[in-house]
């Protein structure tokens, strides 16, 4: 099989539609940046810039990523790269939910420059490395992947397409498309916290297994607390909460603060430090923002088991007192029972970009003394490194089990070591 003049074609064609979405990066960018610049209001010039990248640039990588990526990552020599590229489209997501939820022109000019510095080296990347090796594989139909991606893109376009007759459905992303459009309405209806709640079941739902959908879930949750009149759950509102330890107080709680960290990042390093937490015990999570829609995730993922209680409320800084009851057993995201007297940290269900920061955060909760058992799926060398740069001679580091297809490590904070 030769490459056929419908094949050149298609590549023409998928060029022409990168140098479109550059193009069209580049220029919300830029007028993002300059309305910063001017100190004029950049509210408009984000929204421009989110909306093109949720119409546009994520449903053309969605579609990529079911066509171009899957016929790439067959190959060898391309199946690192195609890897790494997935991982900048969840940054991208990640990046325009942090465009989406800030009312800061700083921080909003900040990540519209990051969104448009990772974009051109991505479409770079596609452009000078997938798209030639594809179009000389005879046994690549490029122009039938064309057509598909075509099929998928306009499929995740359109939100109230159910997909059914495609190559590749998406069922869950219909299903989280046909659950936020549910949110909406009850929202417009005055039921703000139904559609509060509804969100965060989805957002729970598929956060481990999917998490592009779970970025999407939580900015959609951002908009909709915007419409909550009424508490969504129930729990102390003293400065302390009666049902965890009387040694503890707000002065000697760990702190997480939050700000300088992605959306996606926060709500992830926020799981894990609970996760981290034993009985009677908390942390003061220090926030941006009211963090309400992440008090709806709490209550999807840990209905009563967890406090929450409000140490200082804005304008500017939010403080909040995250703690787990007496009788809440332990064990978080990623952590399964107990092994003897410590605790597992499985990290196999978490994208690799999010592992790191939740086995840091796990780590940085532990007592002197104290350990947990790393459940992963391949030698956490490159983790060692890590360990051995910030936490030097403060940290032990033993082999339980080594491969073939599991490895588990026990870490541990060495006694004499700062907590």
């Amino acid at each position: 099989m030769t490459t056929t003049d419908s094949d050149t074609g298609a590549l023409e064609a998928m060029l022409a539609h990168h140098g479109a979405l550059a193009d069209g990066v580049a220029r919300r960018v830029a007028a993002l940046c300059s309305a910063v610049e001017r100190q004029d209001h950049h509210g408009a010039a984000a929204a421009e810039l989110v909306g093109y990248l949720a119409k546009e640039v994520l449903p053309h990588a969605m579609a990529e990523e079911h066509t171009l990526y899957q016929a790439a990552a067959a190959r060898v020599d391309l199946a690192g790269t195609v890897a790494g590229m997935v991982d900048e489209h969840r940054a991208l997501a990640s990046l325009a939910e942090r465009l989406a939820t800030t009312g800061d022109g700083q921080r909003a000019a900040a990540a519209a420059e990051e969104i448009g510095t990772l974009f051109a080296a991505h479409v770079g990347k596609e452009n000078e490395l997938i798209l030639p090796a594809l179009a000389a594989d005879e046994d690549v139909d490029l122009a039938g992947l064309l057509v598909q991606m075509h099929r998928l893109t306009e499929a995740a376009q359109d939100e109230t397409s159910v997909a059914e007759d495609l190559a590749t459905p998406d069922a869950e992303a219909t299903l989280v498309r046909l659950l936020l459009g549910a949110a909406g309405q009850l929202a417009d209806a005055g039921r703000g916290d139904a559609a509060c709640r509804l969100a965060a079941e989805a957002w729970a739902t598929v956060r481990v297994a999917r998490p592009e959908l779970a970025v999407r879930v939580t900015a959609a949750l951002h908009r909709l607390v915007r419409a909550v009149t009424a508490e969504p759950v129930t729990l102390s509102t003293g400065p302390l909460s009666a049902s965890l330890s009387p040694a503890a107080d707000a002065g000697t709680d760990a702190v997480l603060d939050v700000r300088a960290l992605a959306p996606a990042q926060r709500h992830e390093k926020i799981f894990a430090a609970y996760g981290a937490l034993g009985q009677g015990t908390a942390f003061v999570l220090v926030n941006d923002h009211d963090p309400k829609p992440l008090r709806y995730q709490f209550e999807a993922e840990h209905q009563g088991r967890f406090t929450w209680d409000v140490l200082e409320a804005g304008p500017t800084v939010w403080r909040v007192r995250i703690g787990r009851p007496t009788g809440a057993a332990a064990g978080g995201e990623g952590a399964v029972a107990p092994a003897g007297a410590e605790p597992e940290l499985d990290v196999r269900r978490f994208p690799h970009g999010q592992r790191h920061d939740v086995i840091f955060t796990t780590f940085d909760a532990l007592a002197e003394g104290a350990g947990f058992v790393l459940v992963n799926d391949h030698d956490p060398k490159p983790l060692r490194y890590q360990f051995e740069a910030q936490h030097a001679g403060a940290y032990s580091w033993d082999y339980l089990e080594a491969g073939p297809d599991i490895w588990r490590v026990r870490i541990g904070r060495s006694a004499g070591s700062p907590a």
